[in-house]
């Protein structure tokens, strides 16, 4: 357990969250161990600890988490420097952005049997940690974009020749979803102004997703999802059409809105939260609250279906946060902080 995670009722989901957060992602982004590697070996040569493998981003349990750790900090920096240890951050982000560590991560991530490398989810959230440290006004940011630079160069062309080879989308409610990472990536295309990317994602999106009607949201959740495969894409479809046509499409695609379904979504619940597949539910209910915020956002403020959007919402926000503001087993600390801050900050809407 973290000791030093308060109880909701110390810390309100309103007051005084940035620095909670902030500890959740200091805590862990160089702890070592427990440690989940991704990693193909072709002889007893590539049998390494994870700080060798990944020098950067070898904290938080796995290579993603560390990295949405990493950006964490830096997003309390831009949006609550007065209200964290700024000088602290600073430190522990020196210590994981030198050009010695990246240089390291490079040489992981080229590696010939690497080309499926955290691929889609932990890439995503890598441009994620770039867009936000070019919308950084403190003066190390300029220097670490180029140090970590390199990657992100090298992560955006295997992106775009993966992109070309994709023929299907990819509907789970984890890792490897699809609407969900476009979404992240779309959003550093156009904060990066890469407009040939932004392109290729939204001719695919289309290609994938425009034409999908009656999302059997019924089946949602499945036992592990931290990602809502329906909500996910609704957020996703109203970053690529206008909202006249996407208030079309959301019509046809949950349909149970329309009909006004007072039960149409429920927060899901937690069993035990020291199994870090079942404590994918606590994001979920994070994730699903952001995505609803989204879909909000693409339609006009008098929209009939806003209400339920927003009761929805609320209830999730509240189960989302919940399980961050109380005790946490570190399956869940070492990554539900990055997803309370992507929502509470708002950084799907206001980029």
């Amino acid at each position: 357990m973290l000791s030093h995670v308060v109880s909701a009722k110390e810390a309100p989901a309103s007051e005084h969250y940035e620095q909670v957060f902030a500890d959740l992602a200091l805590h862990c982004i160089h702890q070592e161990y427990p440690n989940v590697i991704k990693h193909s070996m072709k002889s007893e040569a590539d049998v390494m600890p994870p700080s060798k493998l990944y020098p950067a981003f070898y904290g938080c349990l796995d290579w993603h988490s560390s990295v949405h750790g990493h950006w964490l900090l830096v997003r309390m920096l831009n949006k609550a420097s007065d209200k964290v240890d700024t000088d602290l951050i600073l430190e522990k982000l020196a210590q994981s952005f030198t050009p010695e560590k990246l240089a390291g991560e490079m040489k992981t991530y080229t590696r010939s049997d690497s080309s499926t490398f955290e691929r889609p989810y932990g890439l995503a959230w890598y441009l994620q940690l770039m867009t936000e440290l070019r919308q950084a006004s403190f003066p190390q940011a300029k220097e670490w974009i180029e140090t970590l630079q390199p990657l992100e160069v090298k992560i955006v062309a295997n992106i775009t020749s993966w992109l070309h080879k994709l023929a299907y989308p990819i509907r789970t409610g984890e890792h490897s979803q699809t609407a969900f990472a476009f979404g992240l990536m779309l959003d550093w295309s156009r904060a990066n102004k890469n407009a040939e990317f932004e392109a290729l994602l939204t001719k695919k999106v289309k290609q994938f997703y425009l034409k999908d009607k009656t999302c059997p949201i019924a089946y949602e959740p499945s036992g592990q999802d931290f990602l809502s495969p329906c909500l996910a894409e609704a957020d996703l479809m109203r970053r690529v059409l206008p909202k006249s046509e996407y208030s079309v499409w959301l019509s046809e695609f949950f349909p149970q809105l329309n009909e006004g379904d007072q039960s149409w979504i429920t927060p899901a619940t937690v069993a035990d939260k020291s199994d870090g597949k079942l404590a994918h539910l606590d994001g979920l209910n994070l994730s699903r609250s952001w995505m609803l915020e989204g879909i909000i956002g693409g339609l006009d403020k008098d929209d009939k279906r806003v209400a339920l959007l927003t009761q929805n919402l609320k209830a999730h926000r509240e189960a989302g946060l919940n399980s961050v503001f109380g005790d946490m087993h570190y399956m869940g600390s070492h990554w539900l902080g990055s997803f309370a801050a992507y929502l509470e900050t708002q950084r799907g809407i206001k980029q």
